[in-house]
């Protein structure tokens, strides 16, 4: 089964970034997080995604920093994601109306039990983080309330994903994408390792196969169109209105005219993708006759003669007897005379 009925189907993960153009822009947190929104719907992206948690419930104050410090030049998670610790149910809810009234799918990434509890009240898919993927107990409890899940499968063994699948399964019947990341923050591009969706998709060829980008948007879109042509069939970026601003998550992040030029590229895919069964085309009907060969005299032929095969050639056009049917010549009578380099007819046989 398919969790969303759109291919590809394109989340914005707005994440924190909002906090951010919050700071720029002048504005409150939540008006920030609905512009973000906004952005995101009017460029034509299917969904958008921020994170749900309390920083008490998911980092010891001695976690070390995974991202480029040059880009975010905090060094604890703890310090870091305090800043981002501002949101709870009622803000989220807001949030989720707000989608609702926009006509774009909300979001967000559960990182502890309280808030795969509330979301659960106004969200329709889970997203597991590659964070939890051995969080048994925690992905146990996702599962439990029976929705569609995306699981993120960064650093991760295939034994790994599958003990997460089994976990779902174990007490559920939803649906499960899996999708390809990587963690490193930003993935340079010779790590993005894109051939890893393939292989997903050959060793769990039941599932649904995603791709949750974190490199540094390339000038043409060519990571996330290059996964959509793999086969990852939900794509998921990090999403900001200025990649300028500090922040490891805007440095990584695509932007509204990123979201175009990929849409470009779907379009352009769409067009040259065409019809999977092989056959002639409409296009392709006048070349076909024009530049395949037919028999043709290699000799005058004098009416009477028994054609052999040292009389005939190949030729175009192929508008007379294709090379195919030469059986059905060799071995016939001349009726009339047949002068050398004249395609040969039916008629002119017995």
């Amino acid at each position: 089964m398919n969790i969303f009925n759109k291919r590809p189907f394109l989340i914005a993960d707005i994440g924190f970034n909002f906090f951010d153009i919050a700071q720029k822009e002048g504005i409150s947190d939540i008006d920030a997080a609905k512009l973000m929104i906004d952005e995101a719907k009017s460029c034509g992206v299917d969904a958008v995604m921020f994170q749900s948690y309390s920083l008490k419930n998911i980092i010891s104050q001695n976690a070390p920093a995974y991202w480029d410090l040059s880009d975010e030049p905090i060094d604890s998670q703890f310090e870091l994601f305090k800043k981002f610790d501002k949101f709870g149910r009622d803000d989220f809810k807001q949030l989720s109306d707000y989608c609702n009234d926009v006509g774009i799918m909300f979001l967000s990434t559960p990182y502890d039990f309280e808030a795969v509890d509330y979301l659960d009240e106004f969200m329709d898919v889970y997203a597991i983080s590659s964070s939890d993927i051995t969080n048994i107990p925690f992905i146990e409890y996702i599962a439990s309330k029976n929705k569609p899940i995306l699981l993120s499968t960064g650093a991760s063994t295939l034994k790994e994903i599958k003990d997460a699948i089994d976990a779902i399964e174990e007490v559920s019947t939803v649906d499960i994408a899996i999708l390809h990341c990587v963690l490193s923050h930003p993935t340079f591009y010779e790590d993005a390792n894109l051939l890893m969706i393939k292989d997903l998709a050959k060793n769990f060829p039941d599932y649904e196969i995603g791709y949750s980008d974190h490199t540094k948007s390339d000038e043409n879109m060519m990571i996330l169109t290059t996964a959509y042509n793999y086969g990852a069939v939900i794509l998921e970026k990090h999403f900001t209105l200025d990649k300028t601003l500090p922040g490891n998550d805007h440095a990584h992040a695509m932007d509204v005219d990123d979201v175009l030029k990929f849409k470009d590229n779907l379009n352009f895919l769409s067009k040259i993708n065409g019809r999977i069964n092989k056959q002639p085309l409409i296009c392709e009907s006048a070349t076909r006759k024009e530049i395949r060969r037919s028999v043709v005299a290699k000799k005058d032929i004098a009416k009477g003669k028994v054609i052999e095969k040292s009389d005939i050639t190949f030729k175009r056009p192929g508008t007379g007897i294709s090379p195919t049917d030469v059986g059905d010549v060799i071995g016939k009578v001349a009726t009339v005379d047949i002068l050398e380099d004249t395609l040969i007819d039916f008629e002119m046989l017995q």
